[in-house]
């Protein structure tokens, strides 16, 4: 029996053995063992599997995972590697805890303790693989279950309920009693809160929180992405009836302290349905040359008091949420869309940053004052396009590439009805030109500084009473939208300077700035090994300014090429998140060293904190707590990402409705995304986007090349990359995932071979990189 014994166990390889140790000792923590109580302890008789077993505890060793004393004992720390995180599961099932120290770490479906989406939870770092890099981990505790609702179609049977997810981070349906329902009904939309998942059963245990309605209904599905995103789709009552008690007069002696501009040139510019006006800008001719150029904010932080129950609920919502086709208001309508809005022909509250401007639109000075303004004119940007093209003002702004501009090209602006420009508008035409060719000048020099140009279109719907849409259609920026655009850049970067830019040696006052960081360098040497593919150079070394100066001459570059959406979308993939701090490190897509959001407080609360850090500072008082702003900074960016998640959710519900009458029928459509197990085409008339799985694509198997953004057929060689142009069949829609499928009824692209000049051109940038190694190795050995 020994012998039999000692046979089986001579047939364990490393990785088994490495299990074996590291859970003997994990189940052993704070104990030592030698070398011979190791070999007892795992039946280890053969000298092989002893040899192995050294191997194995020297390499732990190695990693850290395991200590020694001075004895030569062997021991397991478990303090060392217990780390604390937040459990998450990507769209691919993969299950991850996001650490306290930015580590991210692998657990194995059955090593999760039931954990769930966003809870609190312990893991136990476990040795890694030979030749891995990635750590994995087993949950020993959940320490603290997540709040958050899960949003599905419930489905009653007999016994009990369940909740049907469609969020793929949810693997099991939810288990529901039936008095724990709330009256909901079979097919019903409703939000469930986990209260338990035992390991001894298979789906946790839940409860209905609140019914949305029917599954399918605009309002039902439109609640349901909010309350999915857990965001609010209501405004509390007791915070509307503050708003009304608010009185919007204006008092002489409000206006004494204040600079007035109600007998200046003053309108606002926004979207044709817009109802919250919250910037306007004021222009006068100061002397031959010279043009003083108002920012106009509407002064919110004078009605909405710090620590106000109105104030409270906007710091909480921190953000307007625009869905397809609705606005969630961070403040209550009243304020928004009556107080503080900047309406025609009325007197308003502003803090404004007012500019003397020379021709080259240089700053000559600047003040920042409370001011009280009466707007002349609500333009719409159509009719602002409308005078400026009448009078040839309307030409893509120039864009600045190795020091040199570029020739422009006539902007077509929208159609736009007779009934939309009224005629009282060419009025203001020279005004208008003044500020467009200013802003334009504007925009030219952030251009030389290195800012990014990324000027893509917005998908848009036409929808009807109850929320169905009947049409796509996109918008994109144009001069009358980027002449305020960079007045509005220019308020939010002097405003900055005006906090942060201090002389040497003085620690400038807390302040909320919006940051952006360099790229990621991983991303950014993917995206120069494209260019290199496509007979390009991008620098991804240098100077801020020569890197951008770069990347905006291969983005030029590339307009009208075949490859102009696969070069964007690499690009923007490689560009980090803006997000707020008080820490300041400047803004890498604007090339500013300073930069804030000052111009839009109706619908973000970062602006109304710096209205009112403005003020304090204005008034003498000591600096803010960089502890208090920075966690309203981390709060504000978190509820941003999550208002654009639910933005974007809602965009995709609408293109999968959209798409839902259109089975069967074909599209040309351009690669989208690759994946491991297919690719995203998204189609060129509507950009509704839609999924091939890899088993479509081809009778065989396919290598994913994430590298150069490809599948490669492993038979074939056929390649499906990003970018590509393919003829498409749509398979389904299905609403309750909000997911599009589609076949591939051909590609339209040539496949990238040895035989092409697509090819030609990434194998000779590969070889001649190749070839300057190989000389530099040579000149190593000569030395």
């Amino acid at each position: 029996m020994g012998k039999k014994k000692v046979t089986s166990k001579t047939k364990i390889n490393k990785k088994e053995l490495q299990a074996m140790v590291t859970a003997f000792l994990t189940k052993h923590p704070e104990d030592t063992f030698t070398l011979k109580q190791f070999f007892s302890a795992l039946s280890l008789t053969s000298h092989p599997l002893r040899m192995l077993c050294v191997d194995v505890l020297n390499e732990l060793l190695e990693q850290g995972l395991i200590t020694r004393n001075l004895e030569g004992e062997f021991m397991y720390d478990a303090k060392m590697h217990m780390m604390e995180g937040t459990f998450n599961r990507t769209s691919g099932g993969r299950n991850f805890v996001d650490t306290d120290d930015g580590k991210g770490i692998s657990v194995y479906d059955e090593d999760t303790l039931h954990a769930l989406p966003g809870d609190r939870v312990k893991v136990n770092l476990l040795a890694k693989r030979r030749g891995s890099s990635k750590l994995r981990g087993v949950i020993t505790e959940i320490v603290k279950r997540s709040d958050k609702t899960w949003i599905g179609t419930l489905q009653v049977q007999e016994e009990r309920a369940y909740l049907l997810v469609p969020n793929v981070s949810m693997q099991h349906d939810i288990a529901i009693s039936k008095d724990k329902l709330l009256g909901a009904k079979n097919g019903e939309k409703v939000a469930v809160r986990v209260v338990d998942w035992p390991m001894d059963v298979r789906n946790p245990i839940g409860e209905v929180t609140e019914v949305l309605g029917k599954s399918g209904d605009n309002e039902t599905e439109m609640h349901a992405i909010l309350a999915e995103y857990g965001l609010p789709y209501s405004y509390p009552k007791e915070v509307e009836a503050a708003a009304d008690k608010i009185d919007p007069g204006i008092t002489p002696e409000e206006i004494a302290k204040r600079e007035d501009f109600r007998d200046t040139l003053t309108f606002t510019i926004d979207p044709r349905d817009a109802k919250d006006f919250d910037d306007a800008i004021s222009i006068k001719k100061v002397k031959d040359g010279v043009w003083e150029v108002g920012v106009h904010i509407a002064d919110v932080s004078h009605y909405v008091l710090e620590g106000s129950i109105i104030d409270q609920e906007a710091q909480k919502r921190a953000t307007s949420i625009y869905l397809v086709d609705r606005t969630l208001p961070m403040l209550p309508e009243r304020l928004c869309n009556f107080i503080c809005s900047l309406r025609p022909n009325e007197e308003k509250l502003t803090y404004s940053a007012i500019f003397n401007l020379n021709e080259d639109a240089e700053v000559l000075n600047y003040r920042i004052k409370h001011t009280v303004i009466r707007s002349d004119r609500r333009f719409n940007y159509e009719e602002v396009q409308t005078v400026l093209e009448a009078h040839g003002e309307a030409t893509e702004c120039q864009l600045i590439a190795e020091g040199k501009e570029k020739p422009t090209e006539p902007v077509l602006a929208q159609e736009v009805s007779a009934e939309t420009v009224q005629p009282e508008a060419e009025t203001y035409a020279n005004e208008l030109i003044v500020l467009n060719r200013l802003a334009k000048k504007l925009r030219n020099a952030r251009f030389k500084c290195g800012a990014i140009n990324f000027d893509r279109e917005e998908v848009r719907f036409e929808i009807d009473e109850k929320g169905k849409p009947l049409s796509v259609y996109f918008k994109r920026a144009k001069d009358a939208n980027k002449l305020v655009e960079e007045f509005m850049l220019l308020a939010n970067r002097i405003v900055a300077e005006s906090v942060g830019k201090t002389p040497k040696g003085v620690t400038p006052k807390v302040l909320p700035y919006r940051i952006h960081d360099i790229p990621d360098p991983n991303k950014l040497e993917n995206l120069a090994v494209l260019a290199a593919r496509l007979g390009h150079t991008l620098r991804t070394q240098g100077s801020r300014e020569d890197v951008a100066k770069s990347l905006n001459k291969f983005l030029a570059d590339m307009k009208g090429d075949r490859a102009e959406e696969l070069v964007e979308n690499v690009s923007l993939r490689a560009m980090q998140k803006a997000k707020y701090s008080t820490y300041n490190i400047g803004h890498y897509g604007l090339a500013f060293d300073y930069y804030t959001h000052f111009t839009s407080p109706i619908r973000r609360y970062p602006d109304t904190m710096v209205h009112r850090l403005l003020t304090r500072y204005e008034e003498g008082s000591k600096s803010a707590s960089q502890k208090k702003y920075e966690a309203l900074c981390e709060h504000s960016s978190s509820m941003e990402q999550l208002a654009a998640a639910a933005e974007r959710a809602s965009i995709k519900y609408k293109q999968v409705e959209f798409m839902a009458d259109k089975l069967g029928e074909e599209f040309d459509a351009k690669i989208s995304g690759v994946t491991e197990y297919g690719i995203y085409a998204e189609i060129d008339e509507n950009k509704c986007e839609g999924f091939i799985a890899v088993r479509f694509l081809g009778d065989e198997a396919f290598d994913y090349d994430d590298r150069n953004f490809r599948l490669v057929g492993r038979r074939s060689r056929h390649t499906f990359t990003l970018g590509d142009a393919v003829r498409i069949k749509v398979a389904s829609a299905n609403l309750y995932r909000k997911q599009l499928d589609y076949e591939l009824v051909k590609k339209l692209t040539p496949d990238v071979t040895e035989t092409t000049p697509f090819y030609n051109s990434f194998k000779d940038a590969n070889a001649k990189k190749l070839k300057g190694k190989g000389k530099k190795s040579k000149s190593r050995k000569k030395k």
